[in-house]
């Protein structure tokens, strides 16, 4: 692709200077007498933001070139991204990481070069989490056609309340969440984006209470018969929890429903608390399966949790933030069968899917129920008189008011990839699963699974040091292994060759839970990680 810069930029690679644009071509006419050339140069001042687009009229040039500066410090960090030979950190302890560098807000205004000094020394500290060797987060890796849709989002800058000030967004979030219902096998519905899954599980939980109770919102309390109590799995993710506390039920009417061994939820329990609630005069209205927990990457048994829900008479949710990915592969989507018996789904394309952050839905069967839980009739943003159908409006159906426009950078990447592509992208992240697993066996003496046959791309595991490859297997090998991990993460972060993460789950001590949702990943990642762990760690 030929980007040509305009007259008065620097080529490529060289370091224009942004400052007052007063060096533009001179006309012979007007050149000045000689004895001016031989005068010492005026010193320029520096540009500062005053000299760009908005604050003065002619910074056409200057704004252009600023930004060309910019995306040319985004495009390098991204090169150095996939750069197997660049570290995926600098770590600095935050105390270091202070002296470094200069964080103070000026009382004057900084000049541009500072600003872009700026720009790349953010960059040079920061995690590289779209590179190759970077599992340690649900939410990895850099798909360019989806950082395209970002930057442009940002440059459009609107927001998502109105069709008025959205038009073509508003549109795009229509047509991809439609596909997505679709997919889901919810047959009308309606959907909305929202800033992550913890709100797209609050919102799911919202529309339950007020499916059940709509008079709640005008009442409140008052128009409850007794307490609420929801259900989730015991491994299920803490924005469940979080969501029983905002809605004023408290944390403890959220009931944990036990797991078996590899993390499912047990219908036989839930049916059994649900009963129990009853007795002590509870009132159940919602439970939530989780599709891909966050720790072992387990899907519940949806048709089983659907039956239970059906005898109750409750709301069905289904929590598929990470898991939901798995709905466009064959190979993957019967790990959630019975996900249309849902009332509502949350689905985050920013991990399975690779989609930049942040990108999360909620997905409802019943059409009108988000606007009519949600609505406050704010007539200042919502008229009802404008000269379009107001239904394409989406600012009443959620109670944040305002909302990022986070549906571009997903319909730029779908209409990439389009249903096939996406399929073989799930597909690949789980072949590279299988494969970790594999290697894993191989060498198990270094390393111990916990979870061998892993639903998801989570491969949770024990890194084994030399000194303890003949010990006796038990409680107490458990336990140093335990204490072993954090200090091998600590060496893992000071060396910045990769990172994954660690935790504890249940009676297990802490180990490690490895991710792969990033398109980068290659089985050399994988060989490189596994080398490096017994290169970091065999002396522990």
């Amino acid at each position: 692709m030929d980007i040509r810069l305009s007259s008065n930029m620097t080529s490529a690679g060289a370091s224009p200077c942004l400052s007052p644009s007063h060096h533009r071509p001179v006309s012979p006419a007007h050149r000045p007498p000689k004895e001016e050339y031989d005068r010492p140069a005026r010193e320029i001042e520096p540009m500062i933001y005053t000299d760009l687009l908005p604050w003065t009229s002619t910074g056409g040039p200057e704004t252009r070139e600023f930004l060309l500066r910019v995306a040319e410090i985004s495009i390098d960090y991204v090169r150095d991204t996939f750069d197997r030979n660049v570290k995926i950190l600098d770590f600095h302890q935050p105390e270091q990481l202070k002296e470094v560098l200069d964080l103070e807000i000026p009382n004057k205004p900084l000049n541009l070069e500072q600003l872009l000094s700026d720009c790349k020394d953010a960059l040079k500290y920061q995690v590289k989490t779209g590179h190759p060797r970077f599992m340690n987060q649900l939410s990895c890796g850099i798909e360019v056609v989806s950082l395209a849709g970002e930057w442009l989002t940002a440059a459009a800058n609107t927001n998502m309340f109105t069709y008025e000030i959205a038009p073509v967004f508003i549109l795009m979030e229509q047509v991809t969440m439609k596909h997505m219902r679709d997919i889901i096998g919810y047959k009308n519905g309606d959907s909305i984006l929202a800033p992550g899954g913890s709100v797209s599980n609050l919102y799911a939980a919202l529309a339950a209470r007020h499916k059940m109770f709509p008079e709640y919102k005008k009442k409140g309390l008052k128009a409850l018969p007794g307490e609420l109590v929801m259900f989730t799995s015991l491994h299920s993710h803490y924005s469940l929890m979080g969501a029983a506390a905002a809605m004023g039920l408290g944390t403890d009417n959220l009931i944990e429903v036990p797991v078996d061994e590899r993390g499912h939820m047990l219908p036989a329990e839930l049916d059994r608390l649900i009963d129990e609630q009853k007795t002590k005069g509870k009132v159940p209205f919602f439970v939530c399966a989780t599709s891909g927990t966050t720790v072992m990457g387990a899907f519940d048994p949806l048709h089983a949790v659907a039956d239970i829900c059906e005898k109750h008479k409750l709301w069905f949710h289904v929590d598929a933030a990470w898991g939901g990915g798995v709905l466009l592969s064959k190979n993957q989507r019967h790990k959630m069968n019975g996900v249309e018996r849902s009332n509502s789904i949350t689905w985050n394309p920013h991990k399975l899917m690779g989609t930049l952050l942040q990108c999360s839905t909620v997905h409802f069967k019943e059409d009108g129920l988000l606007i009519s839980c949600n609505q406050m009739c704010a007539d200042y943003l919502f008229q009802q008189d404008k000269p379009y159908d107001v239904n394409y409006d989406t600012g009443d159906k959620v109670i944040q008011c305002g909302r990022h426009n986070d549906i571009f950078k997903l319909w730029l990447l779908w209409r990439s990839k389009g249903d096939e592509g996406f399929e073989k992208h799930i597909d690949h992240l789980f072949e590279m699963t299988e494969y970790m697993v594999q290697r894993m066996k191989q060498h198990s003496d270094k390393f111990e699974l916990m979870n061998d046959e892993p639903e998801c791309t989570n491969v949770c595991f024990w890194y084994v040091p030399y000194r303890l490859r003949t010990t006796k297997a038990g409680p107490e090998r458990h336990k140093l292994l335990g204490e072993i991990q954090p200090i091998l993460k600590g060496r893992m972060m000071t060396a910045g060759t990769f990172m994954i993460g660690y935790q504890p789950l249940d009676h297990h001590p802490n180990f490690f839970r490895n991710i792969i949702s990033s398109q980068a990943v290659r089985r050399e990642d994988i060989d490189f990680m596994l080398e490096e762990l017994d290169r970091l760690g065999y002396d522990l």
